[in-house]
Protein backbone atom coordinates (compact mmCIF):
# COMPACT_ATOMS: atom_id res chain seq x y z
CA UNK A 1 0.00 0.00 0.00
CA UNK A 2 1.24 3.92 -0.84
CA UNK A 3 1.41 6.08 1.91
CA UNK A 4 2.15 9.85 0.62
CA UNK A 5 3.05 12.17 3.74
CA UNK A 6 3.16 15.75 2.83
CA UNK A 7 5.56 17.55 5.45
CA UNK A 8 4.73 21.39 5.68
CA UNK A 9 6.46 24.70 7.38
CA UNK A 10 4.44 27.93 8.12
CA UNK A 11 5.30 29.52 5.00
CA UNK A 12 4.19 26.38 2.92
CA UNK A 13 7.39 25.24 1.65
CA UNK A 14 6.39 21.14 1.67
CA UNK A 15 8.39 18.12 1.75
CA UNK A 16 6.64 15.22 0.13
CA UNK A 17 8.06 11.94 1.16
CA UNK A 18 6.71 8.18 -0.34
CA UNK A 19 7.11 5.07 1.47
CA UNK A 20 5.03 1.48 1.49
CA UNK A 21 3.09 0.95 4.38
CA UNK A 22 0.52 -1.66 4.33
CA UNK A 23 -1.85 -0.17 7.11
CA UNK A 24 -2.76 -3.60 8.27
CA UNK A 25 -3.30 -1.72 11.94
CA UNK A 26 -6.70 -0.20 10.38
CA UNK A 27 -9.23 -2.70 10.57
CA UNK A 28 -11.61 -3.11 7.79
CA UNK A 29 -15.24 -4.24 9.21
CA UNK A 30 -17.80 -3.39 7.72
CA UNK A 31 -19.48 8.19 0.12
CA UNK A 32 -21.83 21.81 -2.54
CA UNK A 33 -23.64 23.47 -3.80
CA UNK A 34 -26.38 31.46 -2.34
CA UNK A 35 -28.11 43.55 -0.78
CA UNK A 36 -27.58 46.17 0.42
CA UNK A 37 -29.63 48.65 -2.21
CA UNK A 38 -33.13 47.12 -2.66
CA UNK A 39 -33.15 45.98 -6.16
CA UNK A 40 -35.50 47.62 -8.60
CA UNK A 41 -38.46 45.17 -10.18
CA UNK A 42 -37.30 44.69 -14.06
CA UNK A 43 -40.27 42.68 -15.93
CA UNK A 44 -38.05 41.32 -18.81
CA UNK A 45 -37.38 38.47 -20.28
CA UNK A 46 -33.42 39.30 -20.29
CA UNK A 47 -33.65 39.00 -16.75
CA UNK A 48 -34.88 35.23 -16.69
CA UNK A 49 -31.78 33.85 -16.33
CA UNK A 50 -29.56 34.39 -13.15
CA UNK A 51 -25.99 35.01 -14.11
CA UNK A 52 -23.67 37.53 -13.78
CA UNK A 53 -25.47 40.20 -15.62
CA UNK A 54 -28.91 39.61 -13.40
CA UNK A 55 -28.12 38.47 -10.46
CA UNK A 56 -27.79 42.33 -8.94
CA UNK A 57 -31.28 42.03 -9.40
CA UNK A 58 -32.27 39.28 -6.77
CA UNK A 59 -35.29 39.59 -4.14
CA UNK A 60 -36.64 37.86 -1.44
CA UNK A 61 -38.76 35.20 -2.41
CA UNK A 62 -39.69 33.84 1.06
CA UNK A 63 -38.18 33.80 4.44
CA UNK A 64 -38.86 30.33 6.13
CA UNK A 65 -38.32 30.33 10.44
CA UNK A 66 -36.93 27.07 12.07
CA UNK A 67 -36.95 26.63 15.75
CA UNK A 68 -33.21 26.60 15.96
CA UNK A 69 -29.98 27.69 13.47
CA UNK A 70 -28.66 26.03 11.03
CA UNK A 71 -25.29 25.68 11.87
CA UNK A 72 -23.09 23.41 9.28
CA UNK A 73 -26.46 21.96 7.78
CA UNK A 74 -27.00 23.32 4.04
CA UNK A 75 -30.21 23.08 1.95
CA UNK A 76 -31.26 20.30 -0.67
CA UNK A 77 -33.42 21.11 -3.37
CA UNK A 78 -35.40 18.58 -5.17
CA UNK A 79 -38.56 18.38 -7.32
CA UNK A 80 -39.74 21.67 -5.73
CA UNK A 81 -39.15 20.70 -1.94
CA UNK A 82 -35.99 22.29 0.10
CA UNK A 83 -34.58 20.30 2.82
CA UNK A 84 -32.40 21.22 5.93
CA UNK A 85 -31.48 20.31 9.18
CA UNK A 86 -31.52 22.06 12.44
CA UNK A 87 -29.49 22.38 15.28
CA UNK A 88 -32.56 21.54 17.00
CA UNK A 89 -32.24 17.93 15.25
CA UNK A 90 -35.38 19.28 12.97
CA UNK A 91 -35.23 18.11 9.22
CA UNK A 92 -37.56 20.58 7.45
CA UNK A 93 -39.36 19.84 3.66
CA UNK A 94 -40.32 23.72 2.80
CA UNK A 95 -42.33 24.29 -0.57
CA UNK A 96 -39.82 25.75 -2.58
CA UNK A 97 -42.87 28.51 -4.51
CA UNK A 98 -44.32 29.64 -1.27
CA UNK A 99 -41.93 28.47 1.50
CA UNK A 100 -44.47 26.69 3.52
CA UNK A 101 -43.77 23.88 5.72
CA UNK A 102 -45.06 20.32 3.82
CA UNK A 103 -43.67 18.24 7.43
CA UNK A 104 -40.58 18.46 9.97
CA UNK A 105 -38.68 15.19 11.21
CA UNK A 106 -37.79 15.34 14.86
CA UNK A 107 -34.07 13.46 15.22
CA UNK A 108 -32.62 13.10 18.58
CA UNK A 109 -29.67 15.71 18.55
CA UNK A 110 -28.20 18.13 16.73
CA UNK A 111 -28.78 17.96 12.52
CA UNK A 112 -25.16 19.06 10.91
CA UNK A 113 -25.22 16.88 8.36
CA UNK A 114 -26.90 18.05 5.13
CA UNK A 115 -29.60 15.87 3.75
CA UNK A 116 -29.24 14.13 0.14
CA UNK A 117 -32.19 13.07 -1.57
CA UNK A 118 -32.32 10.27 -3.97
CA UNK A 119 -35.44 8.38 -5.64
CA UNK A 120 -37.68 9.87 -3.31
CA UNK A 121 -35.68 9.25 -0.08
CA UNK A 122 -34.04 12.16 1.79
CA UNK A 123 -31.16 10.89 4.02
CA UNK A 124 -29.42 12.25 6.81
CA UNK A 125 -26.76 11.94 9.75
CA UNK A 126 -27.44 13.52 13.40
CA UNK A 127 -25.53 13.90 16.54
CA UNK A 128 -27.64 11.69 18.12
CA UNK A 129 -25.37 9.08 16.13
CA UNK A 130 -27.76 7.64 13.60
CA UNK A 131 -27.99 8.33 9.88
CA UNK A 132 -31.59 8.24 8.89
CA UNK A 133 -33.53 7.34 5.35
CA UNK A 134 -36.97 9.61 5.16
CA UNK A 135 -39.62 9.29 2.75
CA UNK A 136 -39.21 12.49 0.73
CA UNK A 137 -43.04 13.53 0.45
CA UNK A 138 -44.11 12.31 4.07
CA UNK A 139 -40.89 12.83 6.30
CA UNK A 140 -41.60 9.43 7.68
CA UNK A 141 -38.79 6.92 8.76
CA UNK A 142 -38.01 4.59 6.39
CA UNK A 143 -34.78 3.33 8.65
CA UNK A 144 -32.07 4.63 11.09
CA UNK A 145 -28.82 3.36 11.07
CA UNK A 146 -26.98 3.42 14.35
CA UNK A 147 -23.17 4.37 14.72
CA UNK A 148 -21.06 4.83 17.63
CA UNK A 149 -21.19 8.31 17.91
CA UNK A 150 -21.92 12.25 16.27
CA UNK A 151 -22.68 12.11 12.35
CA UNK A 152 -21.74 15.12 10.80
CA UNK A 153 -21.01 14.34 7.56
CA UNK A 154 -23.57 14.34 4.65
CA UNK A 155 -24.33 10.93 2.84
CA UNK A 156 -22.82 10.40 -0.67
CA UNK A 157 -25.41 8.02 -2.31
CA UNK A 158 -24.66 6.32 -5.61
CA UNK A 159 -25.43 2.83 -7.22
CA UNK A 160 -27.87 1.87 -3.96
CA UNK A 161 -25.09 2.93 -1.18
CA UNK A 162 -25.11 5.33 1.18
CA UNK A 163 -21.60 6.27 2.06
CA UNK A 164 -20.94 8.71 4.90
CA UNK A 165 -18.54 9.29 8.16
CA UNK A 166 -19.00 9.21 11.84
CA UNK A 167 -16.91 10.40 14.73
CA UNK A 168 -16.90 7.18 15.66
CA UNK A 169 -14.02 7.20 13.81
CA UNK A 170 -16.01 4.93 10.63
CA UNK A 171 -16.55 5.51 6.79
CA UNK A 172 -19.59 3.20 6.39
CA UNK A 173 -21.33 2.10 3.19
CA UNK A 174 -24.93 0.73 3.93
CA UNK A 175 -27.88 -0.77 1.67
CA UNK A 176 -30.11 1.88 0.98
CA UNK A 177 -33.08 -0.27 0.93
CA UNK A 178 -32.87 -1.69 4.02
CA UNK A 179 -30.33 -0.06 5.57
CA UNK A 180 -27.97 -2.47 6.67
CA UNK A 181 -24.35 -2.01 6.70
CA UNK A 182 -22.47 -3.46 3.98
CA UNK A 183 -18.79 -2.37 5.12
CA UNK A 184 -16.81 -0.18 6.81
CA UNK A 185 -13.68 1.45 7.11
CA UNK A 186 -11.66 2.56 10.31
CA UNK A 187 -9.45 5.31 10.22
CA UNK A 188 -7.71 6.64 13.19
CA UNK A 189 -9.77 9.93 13.89
CA UNK A 190 -12.87 11.31 13.83
CA UNK A 191 -14.66 11.69 9.88
CA UNK A 192 -16.69 14.93 9.28
CA UNK A 193 -15.56 15.01 5.73
CA UNK A 194 -18.80 14.15 3.46
CA UNK A 195 -17.58 11.45 1.11
CA UNK A 196 -17.24 12.08 -2.89
CA UNK A 197 -17.96 8.58 -4.90
CA UNK A 198 -16.29 8.29 -8.20
CA UNK A 199 -15.78 5.31 -10.87
CA UNK A 200 -16.14 2.93 -7.88
CA UNK A 201 -13.61 4.40 -5.66
CA UNK A 202 -14.69 6.70 -2.12
CA UNK A 203 -12.81 10.04 -1.49
CA UNK A 204 -13.15 11.22 1.66
CA UNK A 205 -11.07 13.14 4.70
CA UNK A 206 -10.58 12.19 8.39
CA UNK A 207 -9.13 14.14 11.62
CA UNK A 208 -6.32 11.47 11.73
CA UNK A 209 -4.74 14.28 9.12
CA UNK A 210 -5.37 11.37 5.89
CA UNK A 211 -7.01 11.95 2.77
CA UNK A 212 -8.33 8.41 2.08
CA UNK A 213 -9.20 6.70 -1.24
CA UNK A 214 -11.71 3.36 -0.52
CA UNK A 215 -12.63 0.52 -3.10
CA UNK A 216 -16.57 1.41 -3.03
CA UNK A 217 -17.20 -2.36 -3.42
CA UNK A 218 -15.43 -3.63 -0.75
CA UNK A 219 -14.18 -0.50 1.53
CA UNK A 220 -10.31 -2.02 1.32
CA UNK A 221 -7.98 1.03 1.06
CA UNK A 222 -6.41 2.62 -2.65
CA UNK A 223 -4.04 5.28 -1.28
CA UNK A 224 -3.83 7.32 2.33
CA UNK A 225 -2.31 10.88 1.39
CA UNK A 226 -1.20 12.79 5.00
CA UNK A 227 -1.61 16.05 5.42
CA UNK A 228 -0.58 18.22 8.09
CA UNK A 229 -3.51 18.54 9.98
CA UNK A 230 -7.22 17.23 10.52
CA UNK A 231 -9.26 17.40 7.24
CA UNK A 232 -13.17 18.58 7.36
CA UNK A 233 -13.07 20.09 3.88
CA UNK A 234 -15.04 17.51 1.38
CA UNK A 235 -13.50 16.52 -1.67
CA UNK A 236 -14.24 17.30 -5.31
CA UNK A 237 -13.07 14.91 -7.98
CA UNK A 238 -12.87 16.48 -11.32
CA UNK A 239 -11.12 15.28 -14.64
CA UNK A 240 -9.09 12.70 -12.11
CA UNK A 241 -7.72 14.89 -9.68
CA UNK A 242 -9.16 15.81 -6.01
CA UNK A 243 -9.15 19.35 -4.51
CA UNK A 244 -9.43 18.96 -1.11
CA UNK A 245 -8.61 21.57 1.72
CA UNK A 246 -6.84 21.01 5.30
CA UNK A 247 -6.88 22.65 8.80
CA UNK A 248 -2.71 22.81 8.01
CA UNK A 249 -4.09 26.16 5.64
CA UNK A 250 -3.25 24.60 2.67
CA UNK A 251 -6.24 23.43 -0.54
CA UNK A 252 -4.63 20.40 -2.56
CA UNK A 253 -4.37 18.86 -5.50
CA UNK A 254 -4.30 15.10 -5.86
CA UNK A 255 -3.91 12.53 -8.64
CA UNK A 256 -7.07 10.44 -7.97
CA UNK A 257 -5.66 6.91 -9.46
CA UNK A 258 -2.76 7.56 -7.06
CA UNK A 259 -2.50 10.11 -4.17
CA UNK A 260 0.29 11.60 -5.86
CA UNK A 261 0.16 15.23 -5.09
CA UNK A 262 0.11 17.70 -8.14
CA UNK A 263 -0.17 20.81 -6.29
CA UNK A 264 -0.94 22.77 -2.68
CA UNK A 265 -1.87 26.45 -2.43
CA UNK A 266 -0.97 28.00 1.28
CA UNK A 267 -4.13 30.02 2.54
CA UNK A 268 -3.39 31.94 6.43
CA UNK A 269 -5.89 29.63 8.58
CA UNK A 270 -7.73 26.79 8.63
CA UNK A 271 -10.08 25.18 5.91
CA UNK A 272 -13.55 23.80 6.51
CA UNK A 273 -14.89 24.91 3.38
CA UNK A 274 -15.02 22.11 0.69
CA UNK A 275 -14.20 23.45 -3.11
CA UNK A 276 -16.43 23.91 -6.11
CA UNK A 277 -14.50 23.67 -9.31
CA UNK A 278 -15.84 25.39 -12.29
CA UNK A 279 -14.61 25.77 -16.10
CA UNK A 280 -10.43 25.03 -14.50
CA UNK A 281 -10.58 27.30 -11.06
CA UNK A 282 -11.39 25.99 -7.89
CA UNK A 283 -13.13 28.29 -5.77
CA UNK A 284 -12.62 27.51 -2.02
CA UNK A 285 -13.13 29.75 1.37
CA UNK A 286 -10.75 30.00 4.14
CA UNK A 287 -10.62 31.11 7.75
CA UNK A 288 -8.31 34.23 7.24
CA UNK A 289 -11.29 35.75 5.86
CA UNK A 290 -10.46 35.22 2.11
CA UNK A 291 -12.40 33.68 -0.84
CA UNK A 292 -10.07 32.26 -3.32
CA UNK A 293 -9.99 31.68 -6.98
CA UNK A 294 -7.42 29.02 -8.09
CA UNK A 295 -6.39 27.72 -11.33
CA UNK A 296 -7.05 24.16 -11.25
CA UNK A 297 -3.91 22.87 -13.12
CA UNK A 298 -1.44 24.88 -11.44
CA UNK A 299 -2.93 25.99 -8.05
CA UNK A 300 -1.72 29.49 -9.00
CA UNK A 301 -4.03 32.03 -7.26
CA UNK A 302 -6.32 33.81 -10.32
CA UNK A 303 -7.84 36.38 -7.77
CA UNK A 304 -9.16 36.81 -3.37
CA UNK A 305 -11.79 38.16 -2.28
CA UNK A 306 -11.58 39.55 1.56
CA UNK A 307 -14.72 39.29 3.42
CA UNK A 308 -14.98 40.48 7.45
CA UNK A 309 -14.53 37.34 8.71
CA UNK A 310 -14.02 33.58 8.57
CA UNK A 311 -15.64 31.60 5.44
CA UNK A 312 -16.82 28.30 6.61
CA UNK A 313 -19.48 27.99 4.47
CA UNK A 314 -18.61 26.10 0.92
CA UNK A 315 -19.79 27.93 -2.75
CA UNK A 316 -21.99 27.37 -5.20
CA UNK A 317 -20.76 28.49 -8.49
CA UNK A 318 -23.54 28.70 -11.40
CA UNK A 319 -23.84 30.57 -14.63
CA UNK A 320 -20.49 32.59 -13.74
CA UNK A 321 -21.65 33.61 -10.59
CA UNK A 322 -20.15 32.30 -6.97
CA UNK A 323 -22.18 32.73 -4.26
CA UNK A 324 -21.03 31.66 -0.36
CA UNK A 325 -21.57 32.99 3.08
CA UNK A 326 -19.03 34.37 5.58
CA UNK A 327 -18.75 34.65 9.54
CA UNK A 328 -19.03 38.22 8.66
CA UNK A 329 -22.77 37.85 8.80
CA UNK A 330 -23.53 38.98 4.97
CA UNK A 331 -23.74 36.61 1.98
CA UNK A 332 -22.13 37.08 -1.14
CA UNK A 333 -22.73 36.86 -4.50
CA UNK A 334 -19.14 37.49 -7.08
CA UNK A 335 -18.24 37.50 -10.29
CA UNK A 336 -16.68 34.30 -10.88
CA UNK A 337 -13.94 35.72 -13.22
CA UNK A 338 -13.19 39.07 -11.56
CA UNK A 339 -13.96 38.27 -8.17
CA UNK A 340 -16.27 41.46 -7.60
CA UNK A 341 -18.89 41.80 -5.67
CA UNK A 342 -22.25 41.38 -7.78
CA UNK A 343 -24.89 41.09 -5.02
CA UNK A 344 -24.60 41.07 -1.33
CA UNK A 345 -27.21 40.41 1.54
CA UNK A 346 -27.00 41.29 5.29
CA UNK A 347 -28.13 39.05 7.30
CA UNK A 348 -28.74 38.83 10.92
CA UNK A 349 -25.94 36.25 12.07
CA UNK A 350 -22.79 34.35 10.88
CA UNK A 351 -23.73 32.65 7.34
CA UNK A 352 -21.54 29.07 7.90
CA UNK A 353 -24.26 26.75 5.78
CA UNK A 354 -23.46 26.20 2.36
CA UNK A 355 -26.08 27.57 -0.46
CA UNK A 356 -27.93 25.74 -3.28
CA UNK A 357 -28.88 27.28 -6.70
CA UNK A 358 -32.15 25.74 -8.70
CA UNK A 359 -34.24 27.11 -11.18
CA UNK A 360 -32.78 30.59 -11.13
CA UNK A 361 -33.36 31.10 -6.97
CA UNK A 362 -30.53 30.89 -4.25
CA UNK A 363 -31.53 28.88 -1.16
CA UNK A 364 -29.53 29.39 2.04
CA UNK A 365 -30.17 29.12 5.75
CA UNK A 366 -27.68 30.68 8.99
CA UNK A 367 -27.34 31.33 12.41
CA UNK A 368 -30.66 33.34 13.20
CA UNK A 369 -33.05 30.43 12.44
CA UNK A 370 -34.57 31.13 9.14
CA UNK A 371 -33.97 30.04 5.49
CA UNK A 372 -33.78 32.54 2.98
CA UNK A 373 -34.98 32.21 -0.66
CA UNK A 374 -33.70 34.62 -3.26
CA UNK A 375 -35.23 34.87 -6.79
CA UNK A 376 -35.43 37.42 -9.74
CA UNK A 377 -38.42 39.73 -10.12
CA UNK A 378 -41.16 37.98 -11.80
Amino acid sequence: MLMLALVTDRRGISLQKTRADSLSSLAVHATPTVAFPTPHTIHSDIYQILNQDTVSHLVKKWTFQTTSSMYYSSPATVDGVVYVGTSDGHVYAIDERSGQQKWAFQAGNMVKSSPRVVDGIVYIGSDDHNIYALDAQSGKQKWAFQTGNMVESSPAVVNGVAYFGSSDRNVYALDVQSGKQKWAFQTKGQVKSSPTVVNDVVYVGSDDHNVYALDARSGQMRWVFHTGNNVYSSPAVIDGIIYIGSMDYNVYALDARSGQMRWFFHTGNNIYSSPAVIGGVVYIGSDDHNFYALDAQSGKQKWTFQTGDRVYSSPAVVNGVAYFGSGDSKFYALDAGSGQVQWAFQTGDRVYSSPVVVNNAVYFGYLDHNVYAFALPA
